[in-house]
């Protein structure tokens, strides 16, 4: 037995080491193993080739210069490949993924190898031949340990949906970061080409003037180096932008070498180096490499509107930079996470009863917490995007679209074709015709109003001639003013009978106005009154109403007391019927005596007398019983009727009270709560009392 127990030990013990092994192999592997990839291209995304690299770049920091990838098409295709699966189940433990979380799959695991040594340990084990053993550790305090398995699938949907936002966050951040970049390249390659096409055109936008009109003469060398410091500072300020945005340790000696071995002169490197805000140095030279550009300012107003842009992406770009996802999200979700992994194999341990001595717990807890340690640590990855986004692929495309945007020809030289002059020249005809009938219309307009105006002048002339006339007329006709004078008097004494009628019609309306209001008054004072003797009657009912439940109360009260009577003759007819028994009983005990006197005794006779004189005496007594019983029994007939009488007085009292009322019950109910709370009580209490008091008298002369 003993020999089986060391075996056992021994067996546990290299489990354990198996289990350390196995994690120090994910931390580690990069140190023993030479990673293979088919793909050597610049697009390579991973682990450098190189074996003998530091294990500090295959995992962690130094490996997110790494994922820096840009897809083409041969990258798609290989992508979609029906055999990335086999692939990425083949590098699982080259991934830098799982390698960064070694530490935590390596917690739960050791976690779960103690539950599994320990429960061997005080519970027993099976051995490789299928024999039990009893434990090694007995005692009452070491018992096994485990957890029901309810508590984490009640909590497995809280921690999904923790993760599920976490990642989706971190996704956001990173899509909004590789569209700032985006829209870098966007507008540099719009500015760059709306520079070089309108080089040297002074003309507004939408201006038909011949260019020789506004031309210049171009000089192809001062173009050529006009154009170039726009491109040149182009690419300085997303390079500047790169550099803001990465690790100094990482880019700021290629930063300065970059723009150093560029065309920008050592004064103009130095400037954007020695800036404190790089990105916006390089954006002010690029301001004045615009400005310098011989065009119509409105043309240099549309390419500055992508300057703007480029302030909105750094801003946008700063922001995501030094705005993590709130520290007390991550940090709850990540000691979620670990607490819940952590104590998963005390509720695993039982549900893998069916393998031996449960030892599949170990593995499943391992994959499980690599999965899920996984999601939270490419969440954390994704989390800051620019030092996984290929910045330096994009700065180089970038130089490389706008110094090809400025080799083009442009417009250094305003001669036209002759059929292009020639149709210029029917254009411009055709607008000369245009804008000629358009001042001949203007012209035919002004005219007609001017005409318009000739005959308003004439028409106040002739109104003028026609009132002179009317005035001559009158002073001629002055000998008709009598008349005419007599004529306004009589109108006016018409006028004034009128007014006289309509003062006598006004003043009868305000009679009528004035008995109206005091037929309204009347009205209203007879409505005072009515409800004056309403509110009287109101109060009489209100009287009446606590008369009756004073008479009902006192009714009430009578019954009680005829109800504690009916008990206590109830009490003294069962001492009574008590009494009638135990007479019996002697009486038969007596007999008995008598029985046994009458067969022993020589004396019968004498024992017979005194027996019948007891007899007698009981006999008599029994009789006395029986008038009582018969007494008590008319008393209760009395109390029957009285009861029945007060019956008659209660519906008496109840029909007088339903005719005395004046307004509806419900209506008084709802104005007085003390007067429902009255009927409430009357219609439970004196009605259970009487059913009560009854059903007793019944029940007590069936008796």
């Amino acid at each position: 037995m003993m020999i089986f127990r060391f075996a056992a030990a021994a067996m546990l013990a290299a489990t354990v080491s198996t289990c350390a092994a196995f994690s120090n192999n994910l931390l580690s592997s990069s140190r023993h193993v030479a990673i293979k990839k088919p793909s050597t291209s610049s697009l390579y995304m991973g682990p450098p080739i190189d074996p003998s690299a530091p294990a500090t770049e295959l995992f962690g920091e130094g490996s997110r210069k790494y994922r820096r990838t840009v897809y083409t098409h041969n990258e798609w295709v290989k992508h979609r490949s029906s055999d990335r699966f086999v692939n990425n189940i083949s590098t699982l433990l080259y991934s830098g993924i799982y390698k960064n979380i070694g530490k935590e799959v390596l917690a739960t695991t050791s976690v779960a190898a103690f539950v599994w040594v320990w429960n061997m340990l005080v519970g027993g084990y099976e051995d490789f031949s299928g024999v039990m053993h009893d434990p090694l550790i007995s005692s009452k305090l070491a018992t096994a340990v485990g957890l029901p398995l309810t508590i984490f699938t009640t909590l497995s949907p809280s921690l999904g949906l923790l993760l599920v936002f976490r990642t989706n966050t971190s996704y956001n951040r990173w899509d909004e970061a590789r569209k700032f970049w985006g829209l870098n390249i966007n507008h540099t390659r719009d500015l760059n080409r709306m520079a070089t096409a309108w080089y040297g055109n002074d003309s507004s936008p939408g201006s038909l003037s011949a260019p020789k009109d506004t031309a210049r003469a171009i000089d192809p060398k001062e173009r050529e180096y006009l154009l170039g410091q726009v491109s040149l500072f182009t690419w300085a300020f997303v390079r500047s932008m790169k550099r803001h945005l990465s690790p100094p340790g990482e880019d700021e000696e290629d930063f300065i070498a970059e723009l150093k071995s560029s065309r920008l002169t050592p004064e103009q490197a130095d400037a954007i180096i020695s800036a404190t805000h790089r990105p916006n140095r390089a954006l002010y030279d690029l301001s004045v490499a615009i400005e310098k550009l011989p065009m119509h300012f409105m043309r240099k107003n549309e390419i500055n509107k992508n300057l703007s842009i480029f302030e909105d992406t750094l801003g946008g770009s700063e922001r995501l930079l030094s705005s993590p996802v709130p520290l007390f999200y991550s940090r709850h979700t990540a000691r979620f996470i670990s607490v819940w992994l952590l104590f998963l194999p005390f509720a695993l341990y039982s549900q893998f009863g069916d393998s031996w001595n449960h030892i599949m717990m170990i593995p499943a807890t391992a994959l499980i917490s690599l999965f899920l340690f996984g999601i939270e640590e490419l969440a954390t990855q994704l989390e800051e995007p620019f030092t996984i986004l290929p910045m330096q692929g994009f700065c180089d495309k970038i130089g490389a679209n706008c110094n090809e945007i400025v080799g083009w020809a442009g417009q250094d030289k305003f001669e036209l074709p002759e059929e292009s002059m020639e149709q210029l020249g029917m254009r411009s005809k055709l607008d000369f015709e245009e804008a000629n009938r358009s001042v001949t219309v203007d012209a035919k307009k002004a005219n007609e109003a001017s005409v318009i105006d000739v005959t308003k002048v004439e028409s106040v002339i002739k109104e003028r001639d026609t009132t002179q006339s009317s005035v001559s007329e009158l002073v001629s006709g002055a000998g008709n003013m009598e008349q005419i004078i007599l004529a306004i008097q009589s109108e006016k004494d018409d006028l004034a009978s009128k007014l006289e009628e309509a003062n006598e019609k006004l003043r009868a309306a305000e009679a009528a106005k004035e008995k109206l209001i005091g037929n309204v008054e009347a009205a209203i004072a007879e409505k005072d009154s009515i409800r004056t003797e309403m509110s009287k009657m109101e109060s009489e009912q209100t009287a009446k109403l606590f008369e009756l439940s004073a008479v009902i109360e006192q009714h009430n009260d009578r019954i009680t007391a005829l109800t504690s009577e009916l008990d206590t003759l109830k009490s003294n007819h069962d001492y009574t019927m008590s009494q009638m028994e135990n007479v019996k009983i002697e009486r038969d005990t007596l007999q008995v005596r008598v029985d046994e006197l009458l067969s022993g005794s020589t004396s019968a006779q004498e024992v017979l007398a005194a027996l019948g004189a007891e007899k007698e005496a009981l006999s008599a007594q029994l009789e006395d019983a029986i008038s009582q019983l018969k007494a008590k029994d008319e008393e209760i007939s009395g109390l029957a009727g009285k009861v029945e009488s007060l019956l008659n007085d209660l519906s008496a009292l109840k029909s007088e009270k339903v005719r005395g009322h004046v307004k509806d019950e419900t209506q008084l109910e709802l104005e007085r709560p003390e007067i429902k709370m009255e009927n409430d009580w009357k219609k439970t209490r004196p009605r259970k009392s009487l059913r009560k008091l009854v059903g007793r008298c019944l029940s007590f002369r069936f008796n």
